[in-house]
């Protein structure tokens, strides 16, 4: 898992939280993010490996919303490898890694939870839509998961949400949403929920 271009920044506290940046962003984009939802963590930022149009992604599309869904599938347990490899190599607790994706890093940490690729015990998905319907669903008792999502999301919408939210729950997730009156981009009050939500016992 070597090919993966990533930062790994310790932490002086047990979680480590996995970034995931969307579509065209680096393994930079979401570590100020990271420290300032949950201070103290370590924080494990990985550079999407697919590029569209000059782009990093984490998985290929056919189109704006088609998804490649063979193509997530392979990428989700490509990453769910490099998480746990880079638990064994920087000593962190692989069972104690939470998520936090934004847009198409959201869709791929969402695809890790249904294909049972990971069982974080808490993912923030900020304008996350459907990466696929899985065949079979996993266990996903004792995750919780927050949706973060834009009331004018062309793209994330209200029914993907929705559609999202039951599998997950389908699953055995704990779901909460919070809602932004925003489109597609995150907002400083998404930070600021992901925060709280993260800063509860």
């Amino acid at each position: 898992m070597s090919e993966f271009i990533y930062r790994y920044v310790p932490g002086r506290r047990p979680e480590t939280l996995l970034l995931l940046h969307g579509t065209g962003g680096n393994e930079t984009d979401l570590l100020a993010i990271g420290a300032a939802v949950l201070p103290g963590a370590g924080l494990l930022s990985p550079r999407g490996r697919v590029i569209e149009n000059g782009m990093p992604r984490f998985f290929r599309r056919f189109a704006e919303g088609v998804f490649d869904v063979e193509d997530v599938k392979e990428r989700a347990a490509e990453l769910g490898e490099f998480v746990r490899e880079q638990a064994r190599e920087h000593g962190f607790d692989a069972d104690r890694v939470m998520a936090l994706g934004y847009s198409n890093g959201a869709n791929i940490a969402a695809a890790m939870l249904l294909t049972g690729v990971a069982r974080f015990p808490r993912a923030v998905l900020m304008r996350a839509m459907v990466p696929l319907e899985p065949e079979s669903l996993p266990d996903l008792a004792g995750t919780e998961v927050l949706l973060a999502t834009g009331l004018y999301d062309p793209m994330a919408t209200a029914e993907q949400t929705r559609r999202l939210s039951e599998l997950l729950e389908s699953a055995g997730a704990k779901v909460t949403e919070h809602a932004e009156g925003s489109g597609h981009e995150m907002t400083q009050g998404d930070i600021e929920a992901a925060a709280r939500w993260l800063a509860r016992k």
